[in-house]
């Protein structure tokens, strides 16, 4: 039986792919999301996984804005530096935004504002390690993976407008 289990669900912003492990959720992907390399033959479609049942029901929270945080087990794949600076997104709170050298100085390497912006696109877990609220220096809604449509929703869904 595969360690890594699978659905898909419909969201206001279109399908997601939820995946786990026997860890955690591995990855939120989004339809045009790149899939990550190897063999998705050994993933198994289970709709009923316990960590993708409660993900789903999180994020129908979310979505219907009665949900501000998330409380699911997460598998973080990536260097040390990704895990940081995904540790530093998941503490921007609801409905607020920080930019990319914002995120750097809260991960200790302010200088670091590329390679920060290169790891939020790496995110595999987008929504629940919310790189959607990070914005430009001058306010400017740059760089999501999920498109920039899919950034305004979700910032202006957390903000109640």
């Amino acid at each position: 039986m595969p360690d890594i289990h699978f659905t898909n669900i419909h969201s206001p912003i279109g399908q997601l792919t939820l995946v786990a492990s026997p860890r955690g959720l591995m990855a939120i992907y989004m339809e045009e999301h790149t899939k990550p390399a190897g063999d998705r033959t050994q993933w198994s479609e289970d709709s009923s996984h316990p960590i993708l049942t409660e993900t789903k029901k999180q994020l129908a929270s979310y979505f219907a804005g009665t949900r501000r945080e998330f409380d699911l087990p997460l598998d973080l794949i990536g260097t040390p530096f990704q895990k940081a600076a995904w540790q530093a997104l998941m503490k921007i709170p609801y409905g607020e935004t920080r930019s990319y050298a914002e995120q750097a100085t809260l991960c200790g390497k302010p200088k670091a504002v590329r390679a920060i912006g290169t790891a939020n696109g790496r995110n595999p877990i987008s929504i629940i390690v919310p790189c959607h609220r990070v914005i430009g220096k001058d306010g400017s809604l740059t760089g999501y993976g999920g498109g920039i449509e899919r950034k305004r929703f979700l910032l202006e869904l957390e903000n109640g407008t």
